[in-house]
């Protein structure tokens, strides 16, 4: 009797932690509804919410068509779809390495495109798609040397990130050397395409992400199933039979791939990536990884940070990076600090 007890109450918590993440997950997609609309309705030229919804489906003035469809509807889906790929890609590496220090901004990866995207401009002198080509190949290399310097018999949560926060450094002063000897005009280039922003984004930046979000994220849900064993240590996650480094290696060839996607396409939008997994999971109340409501939350503050960036700063338009970084900075210095005081 008391055994059945014991497995009704494990069921009722179960239950009512997945109608919660349900319920997370509807009203995120609610926001991120909002601020779409809101992205598409917003600018010098204000487009009516039915005007707007008008434009997608096909029946609206063809002005507020042309404006909508050709000229702010790319910038949109490729915020919310470099949102989806980085709140998507934080969260599966936090979740994997059990350390939420370990986001592709902190530990080298989007510094890798950064490096590989200022090699295009300033060292190559390319531009556009070749630039987001570079950046996507950058981040994979970068993931790549980061997961050979970490290999010791495999790979631990702690040697991963510390590696990948020396690979950022030395990366980072690489960026540094090209930018002071590079000639002003270019140089102002590449600290534009550094800082992250979603300004003049076409259909040729959302295409890319998009493909690769639609192969890659159905991987990634798959793949979760042993990320919750993983979750429990690695001796655990064996005795459930599952291959730790095998399973471990495509978690993070999909969290790069993400990364670098989104990266290519947007920038390396600061704390983005970061800050998701760690909203999701409060939101859910820690219930699993929270994946799905990750990788919502990384296109609510992306697509709502470049709102902000756009309109609400007293006519100063800003790179959407500018504005992630001041909202993500606090909360990396508060967890560094809280961590910190654990550790005494």
């Amino acid at each position: 009797m008391t055994a059945i007890q014991d497995v009704k109450t494990v069921a009722a918590v179960r239950t009512r932690g997945l109608n919660r993440v349900r319920l997370v997950t509807i009203v995120l997609v609610l926001v991120l509804a909002a601020l779409f609309i809101a992205a598409l309705a917003l600018g010098s030229v204000f487009i009516s919410p039915g005007n707007v919804l008008g434009a997608l489906f096909g029946d609206a003035p063809r002005r507020a068509a042309y404006i909508v469809n050709e000229v702010r509807l790319p910038r949109a889906l490729t915020g919310v779809l470099a949102g989806l790929a980085f709140g998507l890609s934080g969260g599966l590496f936090q979740s994997m390495v059990r350390n939420p220090l370990a986001s592709p901004d902190v530990i080298g990866i989007t510094m890798g495109a950064s490096a590989a995207a200022v090699v295009c401009i300033l060292g190559l002198g390319l531009t556009g798609v070749a630039v987001s080509g570079g950046a996507f190949v950058g981040a994979l290399a970068t993931a790549a040397l980061i997961y050979v310097l970490a290999w010791r018999r495999g790979v631990s949560g702690y040697r991963l990130v510390l590696i990948g926060i020396g690979v950022a450094a030395v990366l980072s002063s690489v960026v540094s050397y090209m930018i002071t000897r590079a000639d002003v005009k270019d140089a102002q280039q590449a600290l534009i395409w550094l800082t992250g922003s979603l300004t003049a984004r076409t259909w040729i930046d959302v295409t890319p992400v998009a493909i690769i979000l639609a192969v890659v994220a159905p991987l990634v849900l798959v793949l979760s199933k042993s990320l919750k064993a993983l979750q429990f240590g690695d001796d655990v996650a064996k005795g459930l039979g599952v291959s730790v480094e095998q399973r471990r290696l495509s978690l993070l060839l999909c969290g790069v791939a993400l990364a670098a996607a989104a990266t290519a396409a947007a920038g390396p939008v600061a704390f983005v990536a970061f800050v998701s997994g760690p909203i999701a999971r409060r939101l859910v109340h820690g219930h699993s990884s929270a994946l799905v409501p990750s990788a919502l939350v990384g296109a609510v503050v992306l697509l709502g940070s470049d709102l902000i960036a756009q309109h609400l700063l007293g006519g100063t338009v800003l790179p959407v990076g500018v504005v992630t970084g001041v909202l993500g900075a606090p909360y990396l210095l508060w967890l560094m600090a809280t961590r910190s005081g654990r550790a005494g």
